[in-house]
């Protein structure tokens, strides 16, 4: 079930445009096998958006089989959407078997700030397994410091206010944290990464978040470097997004273009769309 990467793979230098089409090129030739233990409002347009990436994804929730199944993967992406404690409990064991094999690992901390269990879940995860990135939005960086303005799984907060947080993550925790808004925010060793493309119409369609977290399993599974893949998936989300509102009549037919734009997107889209210098 694994698919195997090029050995000789070297994510290619220089402006973000290039970085994130070289990656996605390999993400399509390769097919890197990403394992979801994500949540039931999601679980369709996250693996039809990971299959129109190019990427093979597989939802694996049974405690009996996450860790044969990490074992397996390119990356594995943990979303806490529905919480459960079986579900806590498959992600444990799952990054349990991806720590040991060296395989990256994406967390999502849905709603973490909205209940005591939900950031107590996400900390947990944080501190016992270290995940390469953290995707979340603003209000659920800063709940994980213990401060944030979230409403249910949404952000009150935005995410030049979550920078200060992102940084104590980065020390505390050794993780990459993207912060997704308006403008998304990528905090990584080398510094901070600001990524102004996408769609307002993006945030009438739920799932989108979820689905920008499934495509950093995905650049994650073929760039070794986590601030690198979670910038280019996010620059290819805000791209597909911003083409898709382009063609949409409404956020029905916005997610139907948004696949397309994801299965159809050249360098030309990226270049274009992404501010220079990036």
């Amino acid at each position: 079930m694994a698919r195997h990467l090029s050995k000789d793979f070297r994510p290619v230098p220089g402006p973000l445009a290039q970085r994130a089409w070289e990656t996605l090129l390999e993400i399509r030739a390769r097919g890197p096998l990403v394992h979801n233990i994500t949540n039931h409002v999601v679980m369709n347009l996250t693996a039809n958006a990971l299959l129109t990436l190019g990427a093979s994804p597989v939802m694996a929730h049974a405690e009996e089989e996450v860790e044969e199944m990490a074992s397996v993967s390119a990356a594995l992406v943990l979303n806490l959407g529905t919480l459960s404690p079986a579900w806590v409990r498959a992600m444990q064991l799952a990054a349990g078997a991806a720590n040991r094999k060296g395989i990256p690992i994406v967390l999502d901390p849905v709603g973490a700030g909205a209940t005591a269990y939900r950031t107590r879940t996400a900390l947990e995860l944080l501190e016992r397994f270290r995940p390469s990135i953290l995707r979340a939005n603003a209000s659920e960086v800063l709940s994980l410091v213990g401060s944030g303005q979230g409403k249910g799984v949404d952000s009150g907060d935005d995410p030049e206010a979550a920078l200060s947080a992102a940084l104590r993550l980065n020390e505390s925790c050794g993780c990459v944290v993207c912060i997704s808004g308006a403008v998304d925010l990528v905090s990584g060793p080398s510094g901070i990464l600001r990524i102004p493309v996408g769609h307002p119409m993006m945030g009438r369609v739920t799932g989108m978040g979820c689905t920008a977290t499934a495509l950093c399993g995905a650049f994650a599974a073929v760039d070794p470097d986590p601030a690198a893949a979670a910038a280019s998936a996010m620059s290819v989300m805000g791209v597909a997004g911003s083409l898709a509102a382009e063609r949409a009549a409404g956020p029905g037919s916005f997610v139907v273009h948004f696949l397309d734009a994801l299965h159809r997107l050249t360098l030309g889209d990226l270049s274009s769309r992404l501010p220079e210098g990036n």
